[in-house]
């Protein structure tokens, strides 16, 4: 089946999408990227664009992060609707969730090392299984957890989805492993909240990177196991350095964007998206002589065709002209 190129909801549900950066840095080219390809896909069908802060691991939130990411969408032109979600407002949620995973007999603790782990140098191999965890109990200040806990995927079907940049997706569960819902610091995971979080924000369509792909198949079964809706998906291309081919991140030295060049870095990720861009506006054409943000957004959400998004990861130095 070939990907396709507009979403549609067979269920009649209203189109809601979502951006959800997490709070570790400004943006860059990378997670504008994904920001502008969500929002056009939700725009292009009059749809809602949510923007949720994915700081459920706390100790990698960056002080005044969220703020550089709110001012840097509004300066591109890319305004969400309704209020911010944020993952730390949302504990009692996870901990409800869990506890509906252990009545599915689902979850068990497990106190695997991460050297244990690496050594074995492959997906979780069930050592902890027989710990099942059926009345759970949510960690405390004064009773902290001294385990993770993982979702048991043995006996599962390997989910298949259909993607609609990659097509039809089958990945192995079983070669995915049992994958941790809480972690040993008592911190949720984030495999978890995000479930829970798309599915009470009745997220339709998920807009986001390759590098999630992966976690698709873990987090279709727990929306099975929860009684949730599984939404559709579009898995974008990375952008990836020239030099060596590494997925473009803070981690591997990406640089921030400059807000005063919003309109150059929207028509950059429209290039590298493989869209039409604005007559004579190409990549190349200085900031000063280009249009504003939101004619730009306007021009790409009339024109919005998600499948000429490229499949294969993309070189952050090659701007492709799609200008007319």
């Amino acid at each position: 089946m070939p990907p396709s190129s507009h979403a549609s909801t067979t269920s009649g549900a209203p189109y809601i999408g979502r951006f959800a950066p997490s709070p570790t840095g400004a943006l860059h080219a990378g997670s504008m990227l994904a920001a502008v390809a969500s929002y056009l896909d939700a725009k292009a069908v009059n749809g809602q664009w949510l923007l949720r802060i994915e700081d459920v691991d706390r100790h990698r939130t960056v002080r005044g992060a969220t703020e550089a990411i709110c001012r840097s969408l509004e300066a591109h032109g890319l305004f969400w609707d309704g209020e911010i979600v944020a993952q730390t407002d949302r504990d009692a949620r996870y901990e409800a969730a869990l506890q509906k995973l252990a009545e599915a007999d689902r979850i068990f603790y497990c106190n695997c090392t991460r050297k244990k782990l690496r050594a074995e140098a492959g997906p979780y191999a069930g050592h902890c299984r027989s710990r099942r965890r059926c009345n759970y109990q949510p960690a405390t200040p004064d009773a902290p957890a001294s385990h993770a806990i993982r979702f048991d995927t043995s006996g599962l079907a390997s989910p298949v989805f259909h993607d609609r940049i990659l097509g039809q997706q089958q990945l192995d569960l079983q070669a995915l492993g049992d994958f941790i819902v809480r972690r040993r610091d008592s911190l949720f995971a984030y495999q978890l909240a995000v479930v829970v979080d798309d599915a009470e924000q009745g997220i339709t369509d998920i807009v986001r990177g390759a590098d999630l792909l992966e976690s698709t198949p873990w987090q279709i079964v727990l929306q099975r196991v929860l009684g949730y809706s599984t939404p559709r998906y579009a898995h974008l291309p990375l952008l990836v350095h020239a030099k060596d081919g590494a997925k473009l991140s803070k981690q591997t030295g990406a640089t921030t964007l400059h807000d005063q060049q919003a309109s150059a870095n929207l028509l950059r990720a429209l290039a590298q998206l493989g869209q039409v861009l604005p007559p004579g506006n190409g990549p190349a054409v200085k900031q000063g002589g280009l249009p504003a943000p939101a004619q730009i957004l306007a021009f790409a959400t009339q024109h919005w065709d998600c499948s000429k998004i490229p499949r294969q990861p993309i070189n952050s130095n090659e701007h492709p002209q799609n200008a007319h």
